[in-house]
């Protein structure tokens, strides 16, 4: 008890001494957040504090392995699984150091791929999630299938951490939570090794938050969330290994239940919204508690308070067997359900309709495209210019256009205009309708025909420039100048 305890004061004085020094530093180097749309701070603030949370945890870890006690000898006997876990946290944390450095930033894809190949990394040297024992008559052997699960466990958590991280002290303050719980029950079962990694994290996290809870002197940065949930999500994975009984794996999710449910619904709007998962969203969890009127400082200690009732009923799972801690996990992830759907952060009834619209518009572009497709196949066989226009005609028809007009002039000179009426749909006065004009190369050399085109929205001016995108497509590929009769 007295390593555990000088390991999590070690990381507290540690993270006390050398947060101010980072704060000093990163303002000599100007390294600072500036406020923008999607910050609620209004000053420029040092956002690389996980400098001094790296710096308070790895010294600490890596004195423990040269104890000359029970623990100690616990440490040495994985090496090459602690070695690798913490490179790997390392290399994490340098990634995300590099982001918070660079003026704009690195790609999402590119941390996305850093915090895959550190995953794998973890992975390769056993650290796995291979089998789950759910009761004494259950056991979940996930084989070959233990890769990609314990891939998309690193990796989510890592990203749940990283997008809480939106309030002074949030982050840090569930982070510290999930340490706390976690820890707790490897002193329970017995797991010194994963004791101590999260003691340490704990301690970083206390002395930090004297730091970074609000009003914030620094943010953590990403540096500091990518750090702490790679950690704490492989460590998780190496309590697992050696306990492979459910409550293992279930108090980490309880204890960061808010940062994980509103990362997958984060997810969900995106892919309903069909916006790429990386997009940044201001709709989260603690965002929502914001709108609802609540004062940063409110929301914190709010979402404190949810993430300690979660992490505590958890606990009940230690000594409970069986089926019934089953049952406990259940009904505590209803009621984190339950919170998001007060606050407004997921609607049944909104998800459905989405799901139901992004059906309808997929089925929707399969027809444009069908339609696309069909009307090339007239313009190939289109050999002079009235066979040409009559291709021009079918293919507004299959795209559902209102009316072609064409203006042309002779070469002696006189005008006369082509034109093409939809006979199928008669343009109702409240639907909304584009009115474009599409340039087509002439023969004669330099000039262009100005095709005028008329598109019903038919509810939907996303279709209808859609439409119209296809279409500009079929004359540019398919223009006069390209007929080979006369």
């Amino acid at each position: 008890m007295k390593t555990y305890l000088s390991v999590y004061l070690g990381s507290a004085l540690l993270a006390l001494v050398i947060t101010p020094i980072v704060i000093w530093l990163a303002r000599r180097l100007s390294i600072v957040d500036v406020p923008g749309a999607r910050h609620t701070h209004t000053k420029p603030i040092s956002h690389i504090g996980g400098v001094a949370i790296f710096l308070s945890v790895i010294p600490l870890i890596v004195c423990v392995l040269f104890l000359s006690n029970v623990i100690g000898d616990a440490f040495r006997d994985i090496v090459p699984k602690i070695a690798v876990l913490l490179c790997a946290a390392g290399f994490i944390f340098f990634v995300g150091l590099i982001d918070d450095i660079r003026t704009k930033g690195l790609r999402a894809r590119i941390k996305f791929l850093a915090q895959l190949v550190a995953a794998i990394a973890v992975c390769a040297v056993g650290i796995r999630i291979k089998f789950v024992t759910v009761a004494d008559w259950l056991t979940l052997d996930f084989g070959w299938f233990s890769w990609p699960l314990t891939l998309l466990w690193i990796v989510g958590i890592t990203n749940a951490v990283n997008l809480s991280d939106g309030l002074d002290g949030l982050a840090a303050g569930i982070s510290a939570v999930a340490c706390g719980v976690i820890a707790a029950f490897a002193i329970y079962s017995g797991q010194v090794v994963m004791a101590v990694l999260m003691l340490a994290l704990l301690g970083s996290l206390s002395g930090f938050l004297f730091f970074n809870f609000s009003p914030a002197k620094i943010f953590m940065g990403d540096c500091g969330s990518l750090f702490l949930g790679f950690t704490i999500a492989s460590s998780s994975v190496l309590c697992s290994t050696k306990s492979p009984v459910l409550v293992g794996l279930a108090l980490p999710v309880l204890a960061l239940g808010i940062p994980i449910f509103d990362t997958l619904f984060s997810m969900l709007r995106r892919f309903l919204e069909r916006r790429s998962m990386f997009a940044p969203d201001r709709r989260h969890f603690h965002h929502r508690l914001v709108d609802l009127g609540l004062k940063q400082r409110q929301v914190v200690i709010t979402i404190y308070v949810v993430t300690l009732l979660a992490a505590g009923l958890g606990m009940f799972m230690m000594v409970t067997r069986n089926i019934s801690s089953l049952i406990v996990f259940l009904c505590i992830l209803l009621l984190l359900l339950l919170v998001f759907r007060v606050v407004g952060s997921v609607r049944l009834r909104e998800t459905i309709a989405g799901l139901q619209q992004k059906y309808a518009i997929s089925h929707q572009v399969q027809d444009e495209i069908k339609g696309f497709e069909d009307a090339e196949l007239h313009f190939r066989r289109a050999m002079t210019f009235n066979q040409w226009w009559q291709a021009v005609s079918t293919a507004a028809d299959r795209m559902g256009f209102l009316s072609l007009s064409l203006p042309l002039t002779n070469r002696d000179g006189s005008a006369r205009t082509l034109s093409w009426r939809s006979d199928g749909q008669v343009p109702d006065l409240q639907d909304k309708s584009l009115k474009v004009d599409v340039p087509v190369r002439d023969r004669r050399a330099g000039l262009f025909l100005n095709l005028k085109i008329e598109v019903c929205g038919s509810g939907s001016l996303e279709s209808a420039g859609r439409r119209v995108a296809l279409f500009a497509r079929l004359m540019e590929e398919h223009d006069v100048a390209g007929l080979p009769g006369k």
